[in-house]
């Protein structure tokens, strides 16, 4: 009988001479998906293992630990912590647990061991689970099998419950993707100005705040934009028209700015452009081209109109300074450019005088 293993006890069921229990009696075996010993495979178990005294709180073992030894309860409650949002156990008198380590050797542990209250264990090696082969193979035989087919079934409810978790996780994956779009299309559309497709004062706000957390406030150009006699468009053409009208401004604007640059409308018929600019001179440069393109579109005649002419007002951007301070001198300098008729361009190089 030495040279028994486990294997070899599960490939053949043979009667030994050497068996602790009554050869006639009705041996009551446990469910094969229990942990729990019966009487006469816990009194064989208990004829060779060693007793081990164990504390409230002690751990037995961690996951992943490498372990050759079973355990089986004695007295005293053991909590088997598997993780990962998984069903702790609790095992009581005569539960077993470590078996994997027993008939596998060196088996990673799948959950923490861990005493609840003191009690004590019997545990048991290879010499000693050896020495329970010889004595009793056919008891040790149900055993294996019941043992073995308790993992199986213990990991096919482990797959089942990841399985269950996964779906779980993509399902609330594939909801944060779509809040996170819904987030996304929402932030998009409390920036950007419904009807042109250009920023609103809050996108070039947010614009400005992260200019100035990342220190590029300088090198900057300001023009503010106002439509010509954009009142008598809608009073004669209809709000539709002067719609459209919008739209053509913003296009304008939209094809001057380059990466960093913003175009933005302001409210109403009031643009602004804030553009990387170093001199007064590449601050006209764009002044002049919208302005220009403007009164190139109005020389073409179509009713309704598709477009009107522009009076920007023009200023370099002071990193020392505030948006205030920036739009009060681009704005005396467009006010100017009303005041002498429109269709035309303003520089306001230092801060208006007080009214």
């Amino acid at each position: 009988m030495k040279g028994d293993t486990a294997g070899s006890i599960l490939a053949r069921e043979q009667t030994s001479q050497a068996r602790l229990i009554d050869p006639g009696a009705r041996v009551a075996l446990p469910d094969s998906d229990t942990a729990e010993l019966s009487p006469e495979e816990y009194a064989l178990f208990a004829s060779v293992a060693r007793v081990r005294r164990v504390y409230a709180g002690e751990a037995l073992f961690r996951r992943g630990d490498l372990g050759t030894t079973m355990y089986v309860v004695t007295h005293g409650t053991i909590e088997l912590d598997f993780g990962d949002d998984l069903i702790s156990k609790c095992l009581v008198p005569r539960e077993f647990f470590g078996e994997l380590g027993l008939l596998i050797g060196d088996h990673a542990r799948s959950a923490d061991a861990r005493a609840i209250t003191d009690g004590e264990l019997l545990e048991l090696r290879h010499e000693e689970f050896q020495r329970l082969v010889e004595r009793s193979p056919e008891l040790i035989s149900h055993f294996l099998r019941r043992a073995i087919m308790r993992v199986v079934l213990n990991e096919q409810a482990l797959i089942r419950r990841l399985r269950r978790r996964n779906q779980d996780l993509q399902s609330a994956l594939d909801s944060l993707r779509a809040t996170s779009h819904q987030l996304s299309q929402t932030e998009t559309l409390i920036r950007i100005d419904e009807l042109t497709g250009l920023h609103n004062r809050r996108g070039l706000a947010q614009h400005l705040q992260e200019r100035r957390r990342n220190d590029a406030i300088g090198g900057l150009g300001l023009l503010l934009v106002d439509c010509d006699r954009f009142k008598h468009v809608n009073d004669e053409h209809g709000h539709l028209v002067g719609d459209r009208v919008l739209q053509g401004v913003a296009n304008i604007l939209r094809s001057v700015v380059g990466p960093g640059d913003i175009a933005c409308r302001l409210g109403g018929d009031e643009f602004c452009l804030l553009v990387k600019a170093d001199s007064r001179e590449e601050v006209l440069r764009y002044a002049e081209f919208v302005v220009g393109t403007a009164h190139g579109l109005m020389q073409m005649p179509h009713t309704p109109p598709l477009i009107c002419n522009l009076s920007l007002g023009a200023c370099l951007v002071d990193r020392r300074g505030e948006w205030n301070d920036w739009y009060a001198r681009a704005d005396a300098a467009l006010y100017r450019a009303k005041r002498l008729g429109g269709n035309r361009l303003e520089w306001q190089d230092d801060a208006p005088a007080p009214a």
